[in-house]
């Protein structure tokens, strides 16, 4: 892998595209101060990944844009491109050229590209990590920092050597994984932060659900017996009236059959009370007259009585006579006087007349007349007494004749009062099978109505828990339902978990909600410590590996540096030493360390443990011996010696471990010709395992060179770049 072209358009003075080719070996930039030289080697740096303006001799980014001149416009947009040759596949790419571009707006619009890809610029900072290159190490060395080793400090220094010997890669994994873990760490404490604020109102509604759960137990419960009781009392109830049902059923039809029988016999004795016989008012006037009639008799018979009395009584006063004019007035009245008593209706007025008689007939007979009034006396006697007994013999026909006409009309009566007796016994009868069929179905009727009242009692029962007895017909009965005091036993637990449900009272759902959504963050929060437990772990061990890998490679290098170092030393010194240590590493605060180093999994496992600790790794001191002078300190070296000693680092360091190009901007400034030489007879045997990429002013650099670049600027104020190829 080399680096083939370096392409610019309008960065810094280079208005123009400017493409720079870079065989392999050494190119060399020459030309004068100001000419724009230095800018081609912050080109690289800015491609590189360089984040940071003074690095690129600037205040701020703008400052890499192409500004302008009176004679040239300013331009929009700086963009440098870079390209390698990858055939040997150096990069981890498949590709035989890698290009990286990066692109800046005056608008502040900062574009990286990876193979005409656009990536990030961490993207870029890791890519070239891999390679063993970068912006912090000896990969570019900028005008005036030939001495930067000597005068950085420790870290710098070991930054720098991390870099070129491939361990920078690991260190920006170790520091993002740090950076993860401090993030990892805060967001734990964060979280545990909210586990405990949460914890408090959770127990809290953790009881509330609890007594909810209870609830919902309890519920269930319930739900269950009453639905085993209320199906099981259901199926009773069902099963009563089933068996009431068809009975009445049965009952209502032969209740419709014997009233319609009824109907019917009511129909027969109608036709039968229809068929009463009509005379009954001449039976009412027949007997009338019988007792008129025998009145009458009785009149008659009293009064032939009388009258045989009346002519005994001559008989035996033979010596008494009456006047004829006498008897016939007598006997006048007399017919009078029974004809009156015949027609009259009133006994007591009957009584009257008798007596008025009576009392005539006793004047008459003690008043007494002759013997001729005597015969006449019993001739009127004879004829009053045939006369009545005519009358007589006429009423006793009379009577017979009613009484026959009576005793046919009883016959008739008697006949139609027995057929209708039948038929009312029969209609009566049949009253009275209805009557036993309506009592038995009343029966029936009341027991349903009682089997009615029982369900409108269970189903109260179950409106008082919240249920509706319709829920309960299709739920499954209970093999112990049979058994009445299973349904006791049940009806008495269904009533203590309904008190106990009145006990636990109502639970707000919000209230359940709410605990179930804090529970549900709960756990969250939980897992995600556990996660970030685990998240820690892990990148503590990746820390802890990566650390171990560092310091082993860096250890083990560092011993060989040290070995290359010494060698370059003293050809640049002509003698003397120099040697690289490992700086000892701050002891935990509060705590002393007996050893000078600590390890790093201490170190880790003290900042898991709360402990404050400077977990910074040991930089890198130099300590030099030159055979000309005694040197207590490094700031006792002058200018070359300094520069001197970077260079011996340098070299000790592409011994070891060589990278895939340098950057070298004007490094043997401070040089003297006979180091100068050295410089680039080393670089010359360098240049053929790295690509060297030299700005220098002196003769023996540009001596070394396989290919020249010279530089110049015109009054327009833009660079421009002259090509000659050394064979």
């Amino acid at each position: 892998m080399y680096l083939k072209r370096l392409e610019l358009v309008g960065f810094k003075s280079f208005a123009q595209k400017t493409v720079l080719e870079f065989p392999a070996g050494i190119a060399a930039v020459v030309g004068p101060n100001g000419s724009g030289k230095s800018n081609i080697i912050d080109a690289v740096r800015w491609i590189l990944g360089e984040r940071e303006a003074k690095n690129t001799r600037g205040l701020k980014v703008e400052d890499l844009i192409f500004a302008g001149t009176p004679q040239r416009p300013r331009v929009g947009v700086a963009q440098a491109t870079i390209v390698f040759d990858n055939r040997n596949h150096f990069f981890p790419t498949e590709y035989a050229e890698v290009s990286v571009r990066r692109r800046l707006e005056r608008d502040g619009t900062a574009q990286q590209f990876l193979n005409d890809a656009e990536v990030r610029l961490k993207d870029v900072i890791d890519f070239f990590a891999k390679s063993r290159l970068g912006t912090r190490g000896f990969s570019i060395i900028n005008q005036g920092d030939s001495d930067l080793f000597v005068r950085s400090n420790p870290k710098e220094r070991r930054a720098m050597l991390e870099e070129i010997l491939g361990l920078r890669e690991y260190q920006l994994k170790k520091h993002d994984a740090e950076l993860k873990l401090k993030s990892t760490k805060f967001n734990m404490e964060k979280a545990r932060g909210l586990i405990d604020e949460i914890l408090p109102h959770l127990r809290l509604l953790r009881r509330q659900k609890t007594r909810w759960e209870k609830h919902d137990e309890v519920i269930k419960e319930l739900y269950e017996l009453e639905g085993a009781y209320f199906s099981t009392r259901i199926q009773e109830l069902e099963g009563e009236a089933g068996k009431i049902e068809p009975e009445l059923k049965r009952l209502e039809a032969g209740v419709a059959e014997k009233k319609a029988e009824l109907v019917k016999l009511e129909r027969e004795l109608e036709g039968v009370r229809g068929g009463k016989p009509k005379d009954t008012e001449k039976a009412k006037f027949s007997e009338e007259a019988q007792r008129e009639l025998s009145l009458r008799k009785a009149a008659i018979e009293r009064e032939l009585g009388r009258i045989e009395a009346q002519a005994e009584i001559l008989v035996g006063e033979g010596s008494r006579g009456f006047e004829a004019s006498e008897l016939v007035r007598f006997i006048e009245e007399v017919r009078e006087t029974i004809e009156d008593a015949l027609y009259e209706a009133n006994v007591a007025r009957i009584k009257t007349l008798l007596k008025s008689l009576f009392e005539k007939m006793n004047h008459l007979l003690e008043g007494g007349s002759s013997g001729g009034g005597k015969r006449e006396r019993h001739s009127e006697l004879d004829e009053a007494k045939a006369r009545l007994a005519a009358e007589l013999a006429g009423i006793e026909k009379q009577i017979g004749t009613a009484r026959e006409t009576e005793r046919s009309e009883h016959e008739q009566l008697k006949r139609f009062n027995e057929v209708f007796r039948h038929a009312f016994e029969l209609v009566e009868a049949k009253k009275a099978e209805i009557g036993k069929l309506e009592i038995v179905s009343n029966k029936l009727m009341l027991e349903r109505e009682r089997i009615d009242m029982r369900r409108e009692e269970l189903s109260h029962e179950a409106r008082q828990g919240g249920r509706k007895l319709e829920d309960f017909k299709a739920a499954p009965r209970h093999e112990e339902s049979r058994d009445s005091d299973w349904i006791a036993a049940t009806e008495r637990r269904i009533f203590k978990l309904r008190a106990e449900l009145a006990g636990i009272g109502d639970i707000d759902p919000a209230l359940v909600k709410e605990a179930e959504e804090m529970e549900t963050r709960y756990e969250f929060l939980s897992n995600q410590i556990r996660d970030l437990e685990g998240a820690c772990k892990d990148l503590t061990d990746l820390v802890r590996e990566l650390d171990r890998k560092i310091r082993t490679e860096f250890t083990e290098s560092l011993k060989a540096i040290n070995g290359e170092f010494q060698k370059y030393f003293r050809m640049m010194f002509g003698g003397g030493q120099g040697k690289l240590t490992l700086q000892k590493v701050e002891s935990p605060k509060g705590e002393v360390e007996a050893q000078g180093e600590m390890d790093n999994e201490k170190k880790i496992e003290a900042g898991q443990n709360g402990e404050e600790r400077v977990e910074e790794e040991g930089g890198i001191e130099i300590s030099v011996s030159i055979p000309t002078k005694r040197i207590t300190s490094l700031d006792m070296l002058s200018g070359g010696e300094k520069s001197l000693v970077s260079l011996s680092v340098l070299f000790a360091l592409i011994s070891v471990s060589p990278p895939p190009f340098l950057v070298l901007d004007e490094v043997d400034a401070a040089l003297d010709d006979a180091n100068t030489r050295r410089f680039a007879e080393l670089i010359r045997d360098f240049a053929k395992k790295t690509q060297f990429l030299v700005v220098t002013h002196n003769r023996a650099t540009m001596e070394a060179a396989d290919i020249l670049y010279g530089i110049t600027m015109g009054d327009d104020g833009v660079s421009k770049v002259l090509s000659l190829k050394l064979e």
